[in-house]
């Protein structure tokens, strides 16, 4: 495991464990196992990568019962700042030769066990082999807390929308006719973290026909005067909350002739979808105000992914707006609004947000100009 670490209040750790073991306990599970990932960093403030030694957060649901960190002996340096004895957490360490899985199981009662979501098959398969012989999922439990973002985590991904934001009022200083996709965001990988990402995780340069594949990356087409470029780019902060905003540009004046009236209707869609945001609505209505603003404009064909996704910890995670999902929406909720429209083989364009639901209405985190930005 490689560790990097965003600081958590004693407090705040407590908050959470507790507010883990009631959802996994309503969920019918005796302990909830947490390796490495964004499901350990919200509940220890530990980021890192599994390895093919086990490090894993075991949380059982019986409070008369301490939750237990189990580390290699060699990594445990890593983990040493934690406040763990204050949070009431015990550490077993372990070394090589040792069964790393009957140890993080040991003193559980029997019964289900939730797994986070991307622990390796690696020790998923081990720790059923130990004994966790019923294995469930533990992101439906997981998601009940991250999704609804307290202050702290709103602050984050507020100041990461605003650095975001910086980086696209930069755009103009690259994005020019006879330099490459790869070039440009070669520019704005670099800019992301000037601005104050810890890494640019993703850049999307779309130019021309490239556009209308929406997760295209970068290629070595060379940006044409008349193109329609989409730029969407993301990335963590150092505490690991994340950007990802799309803006839509235009090298000159675009060359073809559709441009002006599809993005006048996208940016409506957008701001359709923005303005139906607001406690108590389901997650598919906001999905809806955006799909038909494009479909009567005839374009709803051309409109081929989810509204949004959740952000906060991963750039995507719950709750998604898309057709279907009737979950309702919260206050602290964060998630993108970004419809997008795709014409195959020609062009394409798309305006994404981050919002979050507040108790009376929307706020957003991306406030750069949404027209269609010609250089």
């Amino acid at each position: 495991m490689s560790v990097s670490a965003a600081a958590l209040d004693v407090t705040t750790m407590r908050d959470r464990l507790d507010r883990l073991r009631a959802r996994a306990a309503d969920a019918g599970v005796v302990a909830v196992v947490i390796t490495p990932g964004s499901d350990l960093r919200y509940l220890l403030g530990v980021g890192g990568s599994s390895f093919e030694r086990l490090t894993a957060f075991v949380v059982p649901t019986d409070r008369a019962v301490a939750p237990v960190l189990v580390s290699p002996a060699l990594e445990f340096a890593g983990l040493g700042h934690l406040p763990l004895e204050a949070v009431g957490v015990e550490v077993r360490t372990w070394v090589d030769g040792e069964d790393a899985h009957a140890l993080a199981l040991a003193g559980l009662a029997a019964g289900p066990v939730a797994v986070s979501d991307m622990t390796p098959a690696l020790h998923l398969l081990q720790l059923r082999d130990a004994g966790a012989t019923e294995q469930r999922l533990a992101g439906p439990v997981l998601r009940e807390l991250r999704m609804r973002k307290d202050p702290v985590e709103l602050a984050e991904l507020r100041a990461a929308g605003a650095a975001i934001d910086r980086v696209h009022a930069r755009v103009g200083e690259w994005l020019r006719p006879g330099r490459t996709e790869a070039q440009v965001a070669a520019d704005i990988a670099a800019a992301i973290v000037e601005e104050g990402h810890a890494a640019a995780d993703f850049v999307i340069v779309g130019s021309g026909p490239n556009g209308a594949s929406p997760h295209h990356s970068v290629s070595e087409r060379v940006i044409e005067r008349g193109d329609v470029v989409v730029v969407d780019i993301g990335g963590p902060l150092p505490s690991g909350y994340n950007s990802d905003s799309t803006r839509t540009y235009a090298v000159g004046a675009p060359r073809e002739p559709d441009v002006a009236e599809a993005y006048a209707a996208l940016q409506a869609a957008q701001q359709a979808a923005v303005d139906a945001v607001r406690r108590g609505v389901t997650c598919e209505s906001v999905d809806a105000a955006a799909r038909s603003v494009l479909e009567e404009a005839g374009l709803a064909h051309h409109f081929i992914h989810r509204t949004g996704h959740g952000i906060g910890l991963d750039v995507h995670e719950e709750p998604y707006i898309v057709t279907g999902n009737d979950l309702v929406l919260e206050p602290g909720m964060t998630f993108s609004i970004e419809p997008g429209v795709y014409l195959a083989g020609r062009w394409g364009a798309r305006i994404e947000d981050i919002v979050a639901v507040t108790s009376d209405g929307v706020e957003r985190y991306n406030t750069r100009p949404h027209d269609l930005a010609i250089l």
